[in-house]
């Protein structure tokens, strides 16, 4: 019974140690994707931001309206024409 218990513990280290050169291995082979994380991350953020503060977005797109109307209006009419399809899509999967 002894050396079934120490055979177990052999093999129960062997997976500790092979565990922790794998947690080494991935978390060095994933370094490259900092950047692209980093960047997810400040946009999470700023979504947060305007979320927190809809006057500022709301601030900003009068103050575009009143230099640009002509352009605030082509891009109202293709965003909501954008948002009209989407919803037609949405309603036409699930009603199947």
């Amino acid at each position: 019974m002894n050396e079934r218990r120490l055979r177990l513990a052999l093999a129960r280290e062997r997976l500790v140690e092979r565990s922790r050169r794998l947690r080494v291995e991935a978390a060095t082979q994933s370094a490259v994707l900092d950047p692209v994380l980093n960047v997810g991350d400040q946009i999470r953020a700023g979504a947060a931001w305007v979320r927190g503060h809809p006057e500022a977005l709301a601030a900003a797109l009068v103050g575009f309206a009143l230099v640009r109307p002509r352009r605030v209006w082509r891009w109202g009419l293709r965003l909501w024409g954008a948002w009209r399809l989407l919803g037609t899509l949405q309603h036409r999967l699930t009603s199947r």
